[in-house]
């Protein structure tokens, strides 16, 4: 094909110049300049041209005499800045060069009007075209010409290291116009407060339209845009005071987006193949992942930067800005989310030894954030891996600090996935090589037909368990075993050594979840060591509680077989119940109902009648003093009693008369209280209750719960268990659910008339109320009324005495 010459000449020179056989070009002469006096001969021959002209000597007869002098003094005194350089001379030929000097005069004039009058006169501008401002003015703008010698010399020096212009990408050229279009202001021009919001918004702008060409544009194509990652980076170290705090969190955010979308969901591993060929796609898919890593740690790099400011202890938190905890707070989120979406990439186990003592922050909302990631990794991580190290961490994190750290460390624990791991399993594993071994006896004495046979059958078993990933399960409940040991390393471990730590409550609440999985050999301990806290009496209402949980949830499982006597517990749980009200202790109504369901309903078969009895009047006095939800979860306790036995419909009946002596609800011992001489009148005041689904579920206490007809309850009700309703009508929203129906007006009653049983009655009344002085203040006391007269009149003697005594 036909190309330019110039082309082609380009051509040659880059490759003579990456051969290396390129001469360096020599710099050329340099020019003249425009101020540069001319030879004399040519201002020689000028005179004589402005000689002849007719206009010149026109124009010198116009002027006056006067003012020729004045200004032949001016310039020869130099008086005027724009006269100091022309020179006077007796000379005839002065008046010839008048021309010249008007043209240079000219150019001066035209060169001061954008930049000022200067001492240095010999400065050359290039003009660019004027803008016109918001206010309607018209700028013009000038920028400096480099001299001739420079612009070559940069000719040449760009000849020579081959820098390619048209090479740069759209991106950076698009940076460098933006970066140039930034206004300065003088530092002498008075610039009000809109100006500098206006100006802040305009810079703003142009960062907000750079961070989305360049996020879009890395979204688009990853591999080719690979370079805006350093653009975006730089971003996050803006240094303009006005708006670092915005553009640094836009940065900071729009590659949060990036990262989340393009990091695969595999971990990289990068292995140098030297010697190796490799194909073109593989090649660029590798160089594309090293790219991609060194970017990511230099992102993660800075996110620690500026997320290490929440490290600092005691009161140098205060000291910090709001600005810079609030850039923390948000460096905080953004490894969260990497670590939730990507928990198996590079760099996951940084993030989470990062994260770990950010758990133990002053800050409490710093707190929320990292608990809420480690539980949401807890939940949904299936390999166990990530889990594991961050138990460790923790496990490590702790010990040290004498477990005087916040309740998060501990709370976070709550979201693991422990519950179907049982730690007996290698005990039963033992007995299982025990009886391989004998069994591998017996093969010994099997012919060889019968050992080929067993031979290939493990071989088959073995095959099958591949197919359907067996593996991996026994991998991942190992993973999980070790977790759950972890786990009780560091509850039991606290219940030792810090039982009056602030941390109690969440370790107790850890053992009552997770009580199940304990092995059998610690359970005797256990036991006795909670019931020794529950005898001190140190410990609050909800610990009370988690405790007595824990001791039923080990009794009804495993622990069923052991020789432990619950009547103590039972006598805590029913001394602790009346401690729950609609005050302060409303929260702690979750965890009664957890135990109440396990200690009343599970073992429903293990307690005496009287020790039932006695706590369902407990808990019907208990719900009075609920609101409305906690009293729908404890008449739920109550309904689940009565359709799984009829021991407490006696309390239903108020004509019979089994008790054998006077109800006495003071007691602590629910066997001695004697709960069968009384009767759940309380049903009959929930019946009045203002929630109408609490009316309803009363109703249906109260006619012995029937399944169907009258006084039952709708299949969305009765389908819910005591824990359920409890949530269900939680009134923290402020909203009753279903709403309460508005109070019809109803008109006052007239006055009752009364009824007197003689008119001698009624006389004797009215005149005690006449008698009497009442006022409006005043409360009238008939009782006291009536005493003071039947004093008066046992003064005085009747005639019945006077007849006696006669």
């Amino acid at each position: 094909m036909k190309i330019s010459k110039v082309k082609r000449s380009n051509q040659k020179r880059t490759k003579l110049a990456k051969q290396g056989k390129l001469k360096a070009r020599r710099h050329r002469d340099k020019p003249k300049k425009q101020f540069q006096k001319a030879p004399q001969t040519q201002i020689n021959n000028v005179q004589e041209e402005e000689e002849g002209s007719d206009d010149d000597r026109n124009m010198l007869e116009m002027v006056e005499k006067d003012d020729l002098t004045f200004l032949k003094e001016a310039i020869s005194n130099k008086s005027y800045e724009l006269l100091k350089k022309i020179r006077c001379t007796d000379n005839s030929k002065q008046s010839k060069k008048a021309k010249k000097t008007e043209e240079n005069l000219e150019y001066r004039y035209e060169k001061s009007a954008f930049k000022g009058v200067e001492e240095d006169m010999g400065k050359e501008f290039k003009f660019l075209l004027p803008i016109k401002t918001k206010d309607g003015f018209v700028k013009t703008r000038a920028i400096e010409k480099d001299n001739v010698e420079d612009e070559e010399t940069a000719e040449g020096d760009e000849e020579d290291m081959e820098i390619n212009e048209d090479e740069k990408s759209d991106n950076e050229s698009l940076d460098l116009e933006l970066k140039e279009d930034t206004k300065e202001f003088d530092e002498t021009e008075l610039v009000s407060t809109a100006k500098l919001l206006a100006c802040r918004e305009e810079v703003l702008k142009s960062r907000r339209y750079t961070i989305g060409i360049l996020s879009s544009s890395i979204l688009e194509d990853p591999q080719l845009r690979a370079k805006n990652f350093t653009l975006l980076l730089d971003f996050m170290e803006e240094r303009n005071p006005e708006v670092y705090i915005t553009v640094r969190k836009l940065a900071t955010a729009s590659l949060l987006e990036i990262f989340k979308d393009i990091l695969p969901s595999y971990h990289i591993t990068q292995v140098n193949q030297e010697g190796v060929k490799l194909k073109k796609d593989t090649f660029q898919l590798q160089n594309f992942e090293a790219d991609l890593l060194k970017n990511y740690k230099n992102y993660l790099q800075k996110l620690e930067k500026m997320a290490k400011l929440l490290y600092r202890k005691g009161n140098s938190m205060r000291k910090l800005n709001d600005r810079e905890i609030q850039l923390a707070t948000l460096a905080v989120n953004c490894m969260c989310d990497l670590l939730i979406t990507h928990p198996y990439f590079n760099f996951s186990n940084n993030i989470a030894k990062f994260l770990i003592p950010l758990l133990d922050n002053k800050l409490s909302s710093t707190r929320e954030i990292v608990m809420k990631c480690f539980t949401q990794i807890f939940k949904e991580d299936k390999r166990g891996e990530i889990t594991l190290m961050i138990v460790q961490q923790l496990n490590k994190y702790i010990k040290p600090r004498g477990h005087t750290v916040h309740h998060e460390v501990i709370s976070v624990l709550l979201g693991l996935r422990i519950k179907d791991i049982n730690l007996d399993k290698e005990k039963e594993e033992e007995l299982k090589k025990q009886k391989l071994m004998s069994h591998k006896q017996r093969i010994l004495s099997l012919s060889k037909r019968e050992r080929k046979k067993s031979k290939k059958l493990e071989q088959v078993e073995q095959e099958l368990l591949e197919t359907k990933a067996e593996e991996n399960k026994k991998a991942a409940e190992k993973v999980f075993t070790d977790i759950t040991s972890l786990v009780f390393t560091i509850y039991f471990r606290i219940l030792k050594e810090a039982p009056s730590s602030k941390i109690l409550s969440a370790c107790l609440e850890g053992l009552a979840k997770f009580a199940h999985c304990i092995n059998l050999e610690f359970y005797q301990d256990i036991v006795n060591v909670l019931s020794a806290l529950l005898d001190e009496g140190n410990l609050a209402l909800r610990e009370r509680l988690n405790c007595i949980r824990t001791v039923f949830i080990i009794l009804s499982g495993q622990g069923s077989a052991l020789n432990i006597d619950p009547h103590r517990f039972y006598s805590h749980l029913y001394k602790n119940l009346l401690s729950i009200n609609a005050g302060k202790t409303c929260t702690e109504i979750d965890v009664a109902l957890k135990v109440l369901v396990i200690a009343l309903v599970h073992r429903q078969k293990n307690i005496s009648q009287n020790r039932l009895i006695a706590f369902v009047k407990r808990i019907a006095t208990m719900a009075l003093g609920l609101q409305h939800n906690g009293a729908l979860g404890v008449l739920g306790v109550i309904k689940m009693i009565m359709q799984l036995g009829k021991a407490a419909y006696i309390l239903l009946d108020t004509d019979s008369g089994c008790g054998d002596g006077l109800y006495l609800p003071e007691l602590d011992d629910p066997e001695y209280c004697n709960a069968k001489s009384t009767s759940l009148w309380e049903i009959v005041a929930l019946q009045r209750h203002y929630h109408n689904t609490v009316h309803q579920v009363a109703k249906n206490i109260a006619w012995e719960v029937p399944a169907s007809g009258e006084g039952s309850l709708s299949p969305e009700i009765a389908k819910l268990n005591p824990e359920e309703l409890c949530q269900e009508y939680d009134p923290t929203t402020v909203a009753f659910k279903p709403a309460v129906a508005i109070p019809k007006k109803v008109s006052p009653k007239a006055s009752i008339k009364h009824e007197y049983a003689s008119i001698k009655f009624e006389t004797y009344v009215n005149e005690c109320f006449d008698k009497t002085s009442i006022t409006d203040n005043e409360s009238f006391d008939i009782c006291s009324a009536l005493r003071k007269r039947k004093i008066a009149k046992s003064e005085k003697p009747s005639k019945f005495s006077k007849k006696k005594r006669k």
